[in-house]
């Protein structure tokens, strides 16, 4: 017998819970903000706002269904299930900070402050989620859903990263590192030694942030993907020329099939995704990382 659909709400810690948990109650709080010039009121008002939308949600799943709770935090502790349908409830960068540890289940974003975010992919209301929670645990529902392409980085020792944006590849303090480049899979050439402030490949999704920003620094002409293209944009950041070091290759594009390989020359190196240092692949001298598109993409229910 198959299990029943299971609901996972996805949330986070606001900020007024965070301030509640420092300073111990709301008026200590509340002093804390004046004495920097804002007003609590604000920050209980997301915080009450968030609340309702992941009661309302809570409240629209199927009484038939299963249903857990997880908060980002927890995340790298929480065990997926082939059954579950994920629902994020908060800021876009919450469905990023789930997407790395789903493998093709369904996520409706519920945006609970409508007007504060982009929305790209907290797409949905609370009052939506009965209705799209029914569609998306659809065995065949295909339509409506869209596959965002995501990145994935595996080290010589069978570590993986998998994000949904970027994934930056560097010295832990954001310096200067030194490796060998090398792109694998497309036309032939020398891999090259650099030394640089880091590696970031980015998604379509990314393309709207980190990646976007160095995109626009340098003026690239580089065709920036969209989020459902299966390609990746790379570009190396402050590549530095020295006798030993080249700056020849510091963008380019990855089409499934190819990859970038970096060779660690410096003591140590990390990779992380979507901003998360708290989630990062340590490399030493001599290992290799490849970076490429990954078999994995993230279903959002548009």
């Amino acid at each position: 017998m198959s299990l029943a659909p299971r609901a996972v709400l996805v949330h986070r810690t606001t900020e007024y819970e965070e301030l509640l948990a420092r300073h111990g109650t709301h008026g200590q709080a509340a002093f804390f903000l004046s004495s920097r010039g804002r007003s609590i009121e604000d920050v209980r008002q997301r915080y009450e706002r968030n609340r309702r939308g992941l009661a309302e949600v809570a409240a629209a799943v199927p009484l038939s269904w299963r249903q857990a709770r997880v908060e980002r935090a927890d995340l790298d502790r929480f065990l997926f299930g082939p059954e579950d349908v994920v629902v994020v409830v908060g800021q876009d960068g919450l469905v990023a900070n789930a997407a790395k540890y789903l493998s093709g289940q369904p996520v409706v974003g519920v945006d609970t402050d409508p007007g504060r975010n982009p929305g790209v992919l907290v797409r949905h209301r609370a009052a939506d989620a009965g209705r799209l929670l029914t569609s998306a645990a659809a065995s065949a529902a295909r339509t409506g859903v869209d596959e965002l392409t995501m990145v994935e980085a595996v080290t010589d020792d069978a570590q993986r990263l998998l994000a949904l944006n970027e994934v930056y590849l560097g010295p832990p303090t954001h310096q200067t590192a030194r490796y060998t480049l090398a792109v694998e899979g497309g036309p032939e050439a020398a891999p090259e030694p650099q030394a640089s402030s880091g590696v970031l490949v980015g998604t379509g999704t990314g393309a709207t942030g980190w990646l976007r920003s160095l995109w626009h620094e340098r003026s690239s002409s580089l065709a920036l993907p969209g989020p459902t293209a299966s390609r990746l944009a790379w570009f190396v950041r402050e590549a530095w020329p020295s006798p030993t070091t080249g700056t020849t290759r510091v963008e380019g594009v990855l089409t499934p099939g190819t990859s970038l390989r970096l060779t660690v020359e410096s003591d140590r190196l990390v990779a992380f995704g979507d901003g998360m240092e708290s989630d990062t692949l340590n490399l030493t001298w001599g290992q290799t990382i490849r970076v490429g598109v990954a078999d994995t993409r993230l279903r959002l229910v548009g």
